[in-house]
């Protein structure tokens, strides 16, 4: 099991027991205390789980949607993400490669490419986003290999991020659970943004999709600064003030 894949497990521990011992979990994973104690602080200093003397405690942080499952997360702003996905399509032309994250918003985009006539290759680690999109002739579909997540569009793996190398990928359109000018992007999921991380390194530039409803929002896992951004592309309700601060950045559509 790789650290990170170790972490992810512990974080869902200690979010489903509320607390959990370094003990308990040094025998769960077959792996020294020393080696708990450090994937503890490396949570901990993510804001993920606060550390206590013996193990661990987990931090209640907008929990609602954390979690949701992907078809519930799917049928919340259609109409907002259809608008952003409209913006989003303008940018791709035929000839492209561009790369897609597993969130809902992309899943629009890729909507929305099924329905376009343009002659582009796709890579993505999302399930559902590859089979949607799989439908379109002119679409050559790549789907990143891993381990599909239940009640999720994700496929999780980092053992093929060898496989963008083959690429020259133009874009990588991102979508995150909450946004901010001095934050950046960031999630819940520890492993999701680690690999959306690497992804961003993979690709010429990076844009984001995000309602306004992100800019609400707070979490706990960031993976990308506002200046990583070539573009953010959102919707009209966006505070004016949040959105000059972006603007001054990077390029707000």
């Amino acid at each position: 099991m790789f650290a990170n894949e170790r972490r992810q497990q512990i974080l869902e521990i200690v979010n489903d027991r509320g607390s959990v011992a370094v003990n308990q979990l040094s025998t769960q994973f077959d792996v020294s205390t020393v080696t708990i104690r450090h994937d503890l602080q490396i949570l901990q200093a993510k804001h993920l789980v606060a550390r206590t003397h013996g193990g661990a405690t987990k931090i209640d942080v907008e929990k609602k949607l954390n979690g949701t499952d992907f078809h519930d997360r799917r049928n919340v702003n259609i109409t907002l993400k259809h608008s952003i996905a409209m913006k989003a399509l303008e940018l791709i032309h035929s000839g492209d490669c561009i790369l897609l994250d597993a969130s809902t918003t992309c899943m629009a985009l890729a909507q929305a490419l099924v329905d376009s006539d343009r002659r582009i290759t796709v890579i993505t680690n999302g399930l559902r986003t590859a089979l949607l999109l799989k439908d379109n002739p002119k679409i050559t579909t790549i789907i990143m290999g891993g381990v599909a997540r239940p009640k999720s569009n994700v496929i999780d793996s980092d053992l093929n991020l060898n496989l963008l190398d083959n690429f020259n990928i133009g874009t990588f359109f991102t979508s995150s659970y909450a946004i901010s000018a001095d934050r950046g992007l960031s999630d819940f999921d520890l492993y999701e943004a680690e690999l959306k991380r690497k992804m961003i390194d993979h690709c010429a530039q990076t844009i984001a999709l995000v309602d306004h409803t992100k800019f609400t929002h707070k979490s706990v896992v960031h993976y990308a600064n506002t200046n990583e951004l070539a573009m953010i592309i959102t919707d009209d309700q966006v505070p004016a003030k949040e959105k000059a601060a972006l603007a001054e950045i990077t390029t707000v559509k």
